[in-house]
């Protein structure tokens, strides 16, 4: 899963998120570019509702990764 934050996130909405996705035992990964900052969250994804994670603050797009077959 990837989390696209909004150029207006600051800090705190980016520690919010990944809080909520380390006290749920996801491992996170953060890519920092000039315009945007992209979280890729790490795990098995299934049980995270994308319509929970859009409610936070900041955040822009949630894009769930299908599985391989």
């Amino acid at each position: 899963m990837l989390i696209v934050m909004r150029k207006t996130a600051d800090m705190v909405d980016q520690e919010e998120i990944k809080a909520y996705l380390i006290d749920r035992g996801f491992d996170i990964h953060q890519s920092t570019g000039a315009n945007r900052v992209i979280i890729g969250v790490i795990g098995d994804t299934e049980s995270l509702d994308v319509a929970d994670i859009e409610k936070f603050s900041g955040v822009l797009q949630v894009v769930r990764i299908a599985k391989e077959e």
